[in-house]
């Protein structure tokens, strides 16, 4: 007879609620997580909510990609589909994946201050963080770095996306704007550019010198993370801004 270890096995101090209380739940294990979500295991002599956990995700990775951007996009069929998860435990691992996603989709306020690559991330967010195709935007800005809008500029492919430097510099024309910052997202998660962004970055950069519409950033989404190529590349000092 195998035996599994219980939620009402493990001392109270290594539980995953108990845990999550004490060292915040950036501390737990994606497993651990998802057994909170769960409640309970699959009953009496079977996999404990952790081993449930620990099972989902196993399950998950046979679709040859990271288990969580599977859990990003499955239904609550696909989690039924997996042995012990009830219709009650696949809504609620479905409500919370939701509920993450709509954190992340900031809609910054009118006139939001875009003072940092952070803040511009998360005013971009709805856009491009958690989009399955490529796209490219641009935040629109004032004298002071008040956003006046956000504008997709094009949508490309799993893994390309197609922007000119024509359409970019039209649109902030059209919009009056004084400055602005571009992004674009990496469906795989990996926000370390390219050489294609490199190169296009430099173009936009001349384009802005001489349109005198300052470029104040790059910015690179992809799976909540986010990356400045103002921070990691030295483009600015190359072409400076005049801001």
């Amino acid at each position: 007879m195998t035996y599994t270890l219980r939620i009402a096995d493990i001392p109270v101090s290594e539980r995953p609620r108990e845990r999550l209380l004490t060292n915040g739940a950036n501390n737990l294990a994606t497993a651990e997580l998802i057994a909170i979500l769960l409640g309970t295991g699959q009953g009496s002599g079977k996999l404990s909510a952790v081993g449930l956990g620990q099972y989902i995700l196993q399950q998950l990775s046979q679709h040859k990609r990271d288990p969580l951007d599977v859990l990003r996009d499955i239904s609550p069929q696909e989690l039924m589909a997996i042995p012990g998860v009830g219709p009650a435990k696949a809504t609620a691992i479905t409500a919370a994946v939701e509920l993450g996603k709509r954190a992340f989709q900031f809609r910054p306020s009118e006139k939001a201050i875009m003072d940092s690559p952070a803040a511009a991330a998360a005013a971009l967010s709805h856009e491009l963080m958690w989009q399955t195709q490529e796209r490219f935007a641009v935040l629109l800005l004032d004298i002071k770095n008040g956003l006046i809008g956000t504008q997709v500029i094009s949508i490309g492919t799993a893994t390309e996306t197609l922007a000119h430097p024509r359409e970019i510099f039209r649109e902030a024309i059209r919009q009056g704007t004084t400055k602005m910052i571009i992004a674009h997202n990496h469906p795989t998660g990996n926000v370390e550019p390219s050489e294609e962004d490199i190169h296009l970055t430099v173009q936009l950069l001349q384009g802005a010198q001489f349109l005198s519409i300052p470029l104040l950033d790059h910015l690179i989404l992809g799976n909540g993370n986010h990356q400045s190529l103002r921070e990691t590349t030295d483009l600015w000092d190359e072409y400076p801004q005049g801001e």
